[in-house]
């Protein structure tokens, strides 16, 4: 690896309405960041149809036009990295490049899908949200947090 490669996350809400028009903003805007910002790392909490979507426009790009991207699959359970028959049945080896774990700022069963969000966002250079300000969605307090933190923040 000659350059350092850049990273980007995605987050938004677990029902979405999936339009010709949000298809194309994704991946006008997953070229424009692996063409022109060198980002390669693609991450993933595999959560809602914005996540899949998502995972199907980073994977055709990967198998037409950028082998090189890697998706990364960022469990909210360590056991799911060091013990791989705990997982869910849909977190598939073949499907991700790599599957990781981030440790924690807090371990709260309850929250642990915010805070592995929130590790995303600190080791992502560039974060997707596609979401509605609604206080009790997921997604959008990451974005609160991410916006609170000055990260690199793209609105869809």
């Amino acid at each position: 690896m000659t350059k350092y490669e850049l990273s980007c996350s995605v987050f938004g809400h677990k029902e979405i309405e999936i339009t010709y028009e949000l298809k194309v903003s994704l991946k006008d805007t997953f070229i424009d960041l692996i063409t022109n910002q060198n980002v390669c790392i693609f991450y993933f909490g595999g959560f809602g149809q914005f996540d899949d979507l998502c995972w199907q426009i980073i994977t055709e790009l990967k198998q037409s036009q950028f082998p090189h991207i890697k998706r990364i699959y960022v469990c909210e359970n360590e056991d799911y990295v060091n013990r791989p028959h705990k997982r869910p049945k849909w977190l598939k080896n073949e499907d991700y490049e790599e599957i990781l774990f981030f440790s924690l700022k807090f371990d709260y069963w309850y929250t642990r899908i915010y805070y592995r969000n929130i590790a995303i966002v600190d080791h992502s250079d560039f974060n997707i949200f596609y979401i509605r300000n609604t206080e009790n969605s997921g997604a959008y307090k990451v974005y609160k947090y991410a916006k609170r933190n000055n990260k690199n923040i793209i609105m869809l």
